[in-house]
């Protein structure tokens, strides 16, 4: 049996998109618990030239919403990156879920060979359905995720792999 587009995107953006809602929890659990103003913890990079927490939530919530928009042909609800507290970014979470919960496996039909292209800044790219979800979406949603993961470990959130890995359904 071979895998749909639907299969390979939605049930793996929801997932995800889950546990960055349980870590950010955390996070703010975390943040009351030590006394930690709560925009230390959203602001926080990994290295200087890198985007803050706040930053990496946006970027997996924009990744899924408009990947699935791309490959359904539909336009993707807009959010307009100022999200400044723990439950301004548990919103956008809810909001994009909501929004993933919206599509179904039909509007992803023939998805695989819509062509699709790209440009942002000096960077303009042409890729299948297929190519685009697999060697550019996937790899940059899980890059935001987990990049998130290892702010909120190294500003001293306690979590470890089984919180980024989640419940298995």
């Amino acid at each position: 049996m071979s895998l749909t587009m639907f299969q390979v995107s939605v049930p793996a953006f929801l997932r995800a998109l889950n546990v960055l809602s349980t870590l950010l929890a955390k996070g703010e659990e975390h943040a009351a618990a030590h006394g930690i103003i709560p925009d230390v913890l959203l602001g926080a990079r990994l290295a200087e030239d890198m985007m803050p927490l706040t930053a990496q939530v946006q970027r997996v919530s924009d990744t899924a919403k408009f990947c699935v928009a791309r490959l359904c042909g539909i336009d993707a609800p807009k959010f307009d990156d100022d999200e400044a507290s723990f439950q301004q970014l548990q919103e956008r979470i809810a909001n994009t879920v909501a929004f993933l919960k919206s599509v179904n496996e039909k509007q992803f039909a023939g998805s695989e060979a819509r062509e699709i292209t790209l440009t942002f800044g000096p960077f303009s790219q042409t890729f299948t359905g297929q190519d685009y979800l697999l060697t550019f979406v996937l790899p940059n949603f899980y890059f935001h995720v987990t990049t998130a993961y290892d702010i909120l470990r190294a500003q001293g959130v306690k979590i470890g792999k089984l919180d980024y890995l989640g419940k298995y359904a």
